[in-house]
């Protein structure tokens, strides 16, 4: 099925991203709405295009030169997208929202720029690069549809606590990727 756009790009993806948008509106009390909304919506498409740019432009880097900097790249990545998003929240919702995401979605961002860091650092010295370099886009894009699902669907009472359950998650497996690569690091002192 392919529609009409005035925009340059394939329809079929105009299209795919109209439908997502539309779907992720429907009924705000919906939780399969909100579960797309959460993991395609949010999560696929933020996480696609952090992967994209240590993907297509870290990996490719010749500073690139051990799995841990699949972690510092992704990281990097993360924080300015983070940081670029808390000002948008900010200057949207005001000062608060801004001060409560600081120590809530910018980790949350960190630990996802871990996981897939994590994997596409292993990706860049192994024979199975495609392979990994996916694996770390899941990873990334499960955690995060996680932490967001269970804020999307706060009318639940108490839910919200999913949403943090899941960080503590990503952030004790983050901990272990971090400390494996540690340990196997050519450059450790």
């Amino acid at each position: 099925m392919s529609i009409r756009c005035n925009c340059k790009c394939d329809s079929n993806i105009c299209y795919w991203l109209c439908c997502c948008l539309i779907i992720s509106e429907l009924n705000s009390k919906d939780i399969f709405h909100q579960f797309l909304k959460a993991f395609v919506v949010v999560a696929l498409v933020e996480e696609f295009s952090k992967y994209l740019i240590v993907r297509f432009y870290s990996q490719k880097n010749k500073e690139f030169n051990e799995p841990f900097d699949g972690i510092v790249y992704a990281v990097m990545v993360s924080m300015g997208f983070a940081a670029l998003e808390n000002v948008i929240y900010t200057f949207q919702y005001g000062a608060g929202t801004g001060l409560i995401r600081a120590f809530t979605a910018v980790p949350a961002h960190a630990t996802f720029g871990i996981l897939m860091g994590y994997f596409m650092g292993k990706a860049k010295f192994s024979k199975n690069r495609v392979q990994l370099n996916l694996i770390g886009l899941l990873l990334a894009t499960i955690f995060h549809g996680a932490y967001d699902f269970f804020l999307f669907i706060n009318f639940i009472p108490g839910i919200s606590i999913g949403a943090f359950i899941s960080l503590i998650i990503g952030i004790v497996l983050s901990r272990k990727a971090i400390k494996k690569h540690q340990d196997n690091s050519v450059f450790k002192l």
